[in-house]
């Protein structure tokens, strides 16, 4: 009678899963995943005028003396050019383009762990303990704090939208505007990508609890790529924040290299057989 003998799970050998290997809820977070990096690569380009704006509002306001037709240049262009010019609309503009930069990239920051942590108490766990405190973490704080977050904002943005409404205002109109009278109307908008971000934010929670879960649940001796630990075996070799964004640019890359020379490949072959 044959005796058959099983292999522990932490014996096996180490299987890096394929990508049409991933199961049904890796896929989702690999989808969750691109989807928050897509947005938070989007929200990032509001940097740009909020620099813009910011270098253009300081140099406006500390350039008094510049006078044009008698007039100090400031109150000249808003006069004369545009009133965006006015020093209140364009601080109005920067933290519009602040709250819509913090915003949209909340969840970006977290699926490529560049978040501030405090790893007094993280940093001296083993893998599983680490993945614990991920998946504890995020199920019992970040989700449900991040929904009533969501909730308070959506009534947050409603609450604008409905303000100074009447019969006569189509969807887009009225609503809340600044309490400046030079400043910018429809306040309601930037308070909807609050909402937004948040929602971004969820959807990243949802893919990294997601990966841990089969990450602790899952069987031992398969490997793929985890967003905010790292494998055993890649203590303290792993790549974070830009580093990572880094090499997934390269590969990438290597991998449109590789699909162009089998497209050229094929197009040959196609002409010899002709």
């Amino acid at each position: 009678m044959s005796q058959t003998t099983t292999t522990a799970p932490e014996a096996q050998e180490l299987h890096q899963l394929s990508t049409a290997e991933l199961p049904a809820m890796l896929r989702l977070s690999e989808f969750l995943r691109r989807f928050v990096d897509r947005v938070g690569r989007f929200g990032s380009w509001f940097a740009l005028p909020m620099i813009l704006i910011t270098a253009l509002d300081l140099t406006i306001r500390k350039t008094k003396f510049i006078k044009i037709q008698g007039d100090p240049w400031q109150i000249w262009l808003r006069e004369n050019v545009s009133p965006v010019f006015d020093s209140t609309l364009l601080q109005e503009l920067e933290w519009h383009s602040h709250t819509a930069l913090f915003a949209l990239v909340l969840g970006f920051g977290y699926v490529w762990n560049t978040h501030v942590r405090v790893d007094l108490v993280r940093e001296n766990l083993n893998f599983r303990k680490k993945a614990w405190l991920e998946f504890i973490g995020i199920t019992i704080f970040l989700l449900p704090f991040t929904c009533v977050i969501i909730y308070f904002a959506y009534v947050y943005t409603i609450d604008s939208w409905a303000l100074n409404r009447h019969a006569d205002c189509a969807w887009w109109q009225c609503g809340e505007i600044s309490a400046s009278l030079v400043g910018l109307s429809h306040r309601w908008l930037i308070k909807a990508v609050l909402v937004i971000g948040l929602i971004v934010a969820l959807l990243a929670g949802i893919a990294v609890w997601l990966q841990v879960a089969i990450a602790l649940f899952g069987p031992r001796h398969w490997r793929f790529d985890l967003m905010t630990i790292e494998w055993p075996e890649e203590s303290g070799g792993s790549f974070e924040g830009k580093e990572r964004m880094e090499l997934e640019r390269m590969e990438d890359q290597l991998e449109l290299q590789a699909r162009r020379m089998r497209e050229a490949t094929d197009a040959e072959n196609a002409r010899n057989h002709e």
